[in-house]
């Protein structure tokens, strides 16, 4: 089943399909392989409960706007980093005697537009599953251990989307039908797009574009031998004193005068860094993460006519030219933000501790932490224990 085409986006379409074709060969070059989708053929666990935890993703190569709001289909590719600076931890019940869903996201209950993507995920495996029964979510946010507040940008909404799918999926089919990472990560986007990274972990590739049938638009874990092992995430949480909302700017970037040239360049982009991952060409990734936070920002800055939406915070200049000054003193660090203004310096392991410290003597909060591994199923009762915590 393919995925709508928005009006105006045919043509560049048919490029993107094309550029997608050149990625599968270059993933097939490298010996990345992935599982065929499945298929049911038995009804799932209308009781069934199970628990995830799944972590933050930074972009590398970011990506805004939807082509299909329904299927959470991105036009374009993307490549992200998980980030263990935080994790959700999410707890799915299904009850036949159950009126209807419930959500508690952060020990508070969900309703509006945040219920209505819960129950769209959940009727995701629902259908498949062929069960009826409503279920109970309850999902908390995790950030360096309780030290550091989370601000707006940090990838949180792409590890509570992965944890909740592998949840839902473990609960109605059993713990051995999350082995199939394509079918978890693809299932992970019906939430919040960046939730299929999340669920494969490390530096992920996200095929995706306008027309895409829903099984291919999935993530696939590039750095398979720990090749970016020596690099560090430093992480920086700034508020948002706009009140930024992550679907605002996907429905403001695909107006911008500057949207279709950076799906364009996208291909290249995104070749060039399975290459430089590959290598073990941690400096690379960086500089790349750093360019298209720029080039991201600038798409979405552009969007609206009336209603400009600035995401980034004063805090975030200081930063960037910081970024540059220790560049010139000989430490090589660059940034990566996403919607929010959140930041995330990447640096090598030698220099990760030094550029901490710089940032605080700013007077910034910073946590120094390594790459995460994908979603993954934890204990019950556990999980519970640490919901009530």
């Amino acid at each position: 089943m393919t995925t709508h085409i928005p009006r105006g986006f045919k043509e560049i379409a048919g490029f993107m399909h094309a550029a997608h074709d050149d990625i599968l060969d270059a993933l097939g070059r490298h010996g990345i392989t992935f599982p065929a989708y499945p298929v049911f053929d038995r009804p799932g666990n209308p009781r069934g409960v199970a628990a995830a935890q799944a972590h933050p993703m930074q972009g590398i190569l970011k990506y805004h706007g939807l082509a299909d709001w329904e299927w959470r289909i991105a036009f374009l590719p993307s490549i992200s980093v998980t980030n263990d600076a935080a994790y959700s931890i999410t707890l799915v019940e299904f009850d036949p005697d159950l009126a209807e869903d419930e959500a508690i996201i952060g020990g508070q209950r969900a309703t509006g537009r945040d219920l209505e993507r819960v129950k769209h995920s959940l009727n995701a495996v629902r259908n498949i599953a062929a069960i009826r029964s409503h279920a109970r979510v309850r999902s908390r946010n995790v950030v360096a251990g309780g030290t550091l507040r989370a601000g707006k940008g940090l990838g949180t909404s792409a590890s509570g989307s992965a944890a909740l799918a592998m949840a839902a999926i473990a609960a109605a089919f059993g713990e051995e039908a999350v082995q199939n990472w394509r079918f978890v990560s693809a299932m992970s986007r019906l939430l919040a797009g960046s939730g299929c990274r999340a669920a494969t972990g490390g530096v992920s590739l996200w095929m995706s574009y306008p027309g895409i049938a829903h099984e291919d638009s999935f993530a696939v874990r590039l750095d398979t031998r720990d090749q970016l092992a020596d690099m560090r995430l430093i992480t920086i949480p700034i508020d948002s004193r706009i009140g930024l909302k992550t679907e605002a700017a996907h429905a403001d970037a695909p107006n911008s005068p500057f949207f279709k040239c950076w799906m364009r360049n996208r291909r290249d982009e995104v070749l060039r860094c399975i290459e430089a991952v590959m290598a073990g060409d941690w400096l690379s990734v960086a500089q790349m993460a750093e360019t298209d936070s720029i080039a991201l920002h600038g798409v979405t800055m552009t969007g609206g006519v009336e209603h400009k939406l600035f995401a980034w915070e004063p805090e975030n200049i200081t930063l960037f030219r910081t970024c540059d000054d220790l560049r010139a003193q000989g430490i090589p660090v660059y940034f990566s933000t996403d919607t929010g203004p959140t930041m995330v310096l990447l640096a090598h392991k030698q220099h990760a501790p030094t550029v901490a410290a710089h940032v605080r003597e700013l007077g910034f909060d910073a946590v120094v932490g390594n790459i995460a591994p994908g979603a993954r199923l934890v204990d019950v009762e556990a999980a519970r224990q640490e919901l009530d915590g």
